[in-house]
């Protein structure tokens, strides 16, 4: 990819976390940051909130891009060390299901203790799967039907690796960090890897222009070197 064509990635990408984090954050953190300020007209205060979220958005894309990029080395090491494709796609699968079975077993188990916390932690794992699914099957179709399963790794493994943290807030905050973080690496996550082909394929016709208007130009100098 060439640096102006991962510029404009990189950008979307930020643009996309922030404003999904921005959003959603004046629903799942409403009476946390917004409502007292909304309530009493400060709405300069309300207005910083959500720059704050948008800022907090932006930041969760830049770790999802750095997560991207490390996925795609793990990726090609794991194809060289496994030799075949088959092969690594069933350790794909096996580390999609130990990585659901910790989510469940040693992160959503232990902070689920009401009814509603518990539905609350269903609901957002079958967004996870839900949203990785879908991401894994329209990869495929636009690219190859092999990528399914790396794409369903990167949409799940990655993007579990990614949101942990917020699973380790404190009590209280928990619940809304958790919600509100999932969203904005789902969302960066499935941008990035459906859209990857599409800014590679540009750079590529960047490049076989700056060759063209290279050898135009050295095509036009070669006369009037010949005429001196």
């Amino acid at each position: 990819m060439t640096i102006r064509n991962w510029i404009k990635f990189s950008i979307n990408a930020i643009l996309i976390g922030g404003l999904i984090t921005g959003i959603l954050g004046l629903f799942i953190r409403w009476n946390d940051v917004f409502a007292e300020a909304f309530r009493s007209g400060q709405w300069g205060e309300f207005l910083a909130g959500f720059v704050w979220m948008v800022v907090v958005g932006a930041t969760m894309s830049l770790i999802a891009q750095m997560g991207f990029f490390a996925y795609l080395t793990i990726h090609q090491f794991g194809m060289n060390m496994f030799r075949t494709l088959r092969l690594w796609n069933w350790v794909q699968l096996l580390i999609i299901a130990v990585v659901i079975f910790d989510l469940i077993a040693f992160r959503f188990a232990p902070n689920a203790e009401t009814s509603s916390q518990v539905w609350l932690y269903a609901t957002l794992l079958f967004v996870l799967i839900a949203t990785a699914v879908v991401t894994a099957y329209f990869k495929a179709k636009w690219t190859n039907k092999t990528a399914f399963v790396s794409a369903l790794f990167f949409m799940i493994v990655v993007t579990t690796l990614e949101w942990l943290p917020s699973l380790m807030v404190e009590a209280g905050n928990i619940d809304s960090w958790v919600t509100l973080l999932l969203f904005p690496f789902l969302s960066v996550n499935a941008y990035q890897i459906l859209v990857l082909p599409k800014y590679n394929a540009k750079s590529d016709v960047d490049r076989q222009k700056l060759e063209e208007r290279r050898a135009a130009r050295k095509a036009a100098a070669q006369p009037a070197a010949k005429k001196r």
